[in-house]
């Protein structure tokens, strides 16, 4: 019975046969998400404007053993978000994961920061994340099934000086994650968010050595940034049939800082 009992639970975040769509996946944490879908079974396409990045973690997914297609794609660009959608529905034939993970972040002082900045980052991290959420929805509702999983961030419950853009953005990712939520549950798709502290990635990994980054990884309970793999086990919750019954929640992956807050 208890060897039963396990089986059945690791069925629950088996994601064989599943479709993902990760979006913003050509570095960073869009790249650790669409290989740990990969790892737990599922197909992955994987879309960013990177398109020579897209192709060299193409190879690496399917070297894990699923099937993985890239597809160019400009979250700022309404057209191309629907031929993204358009191609990754013709080759999958239907979308089970949507990841949105596209992100800007432009730092500078506020009396500065310009209207041509302010666009950019919203056009990015939220213009961009509704439109790719509803055409990707449509197909989740003819399905009767989807899981949709945005990336805000700790910037989405506190903020501080030189990013307003940045934070405004991520503080509407929560409460876009909220409502999308309940216009989908009807539908059986569940939408919910991680929201992720101090990582280390390829655009962040410098900054660690600056008086900014320092006092950033001073502030974590772990003194330490997220590494990859951190993130791993909330993705596969939210992505898998173990949160059937989840939708509408932020996680703060954060080594423990927004708790001190």
């Amino acid at each position: 019975m208890k060897k039963l009992l396990e089986d059945d639970n690791m069925d629950m975040f088996d994601l064989s046969g599943k479709n993902a769509l990760v979006v913003g996946a050509s570095s960073g944490l869009g790249k650790q998400f669409a290989k740990a879908l990969a790892r737990f079974g599922a197909n992955v396409a994987i879309s960013a404007r990177r398109v020579e990045k897209l192709e060299e973690l193409k190879k690496e997914i399917e070297e894990i053993g699923v099937e993985c297609i890239a597809v160019p794609c400009d979250v700022t660009d309404e057209e191309s978000i629907l031929n993204c959608v358009a191609t990754v529905k013709n080759e999958f034939k239907r979308i089970d994961i949507l990841c949105n993970n596209a992100g800007s972040d432009i730092f500078n002082d506020f009396f500065t920061f310009t209207t041509e900045m302010w666009d950019a980052t919203m056009d990015t991290n939220i213009r961009g994340m509704f439109i790719m959420s509803r055409e990707v929805g449509k197909i989740m509702k003819e399905q009767c099934y989807g899981k949709i999983i945005n990336t805000a961030s700790i910037g989405g419950r506190f903020a501080s000086e030189g990013n307003i853009a940045y934070y405004a953005s991520k503080g509407a990712v929560v409460n876009f994650t909220r409502g999308l939520a309940a216009d989908l549950a009807p539908y059986n798709v569940t939408v919910n968010a991680i929201a992720p502290g101090v990582f280390e990635t390829e655009l962040t990994r410098d900054s660690f050595e600056t008086d900014f980054g320092r006092e950033s990884l001073a502030r974590i309970p772990f003194k330490r940034p997220g590494r990859d793999g951190d993130l791993d086990g909330i993705l596969i919750y939210f992505a898998s049939d173990a949160s059937n019954y989840c939708t509408g929640q932020i996680i703060f992956i954060d080594g423990g800082s927004t708790m001190l807050i």
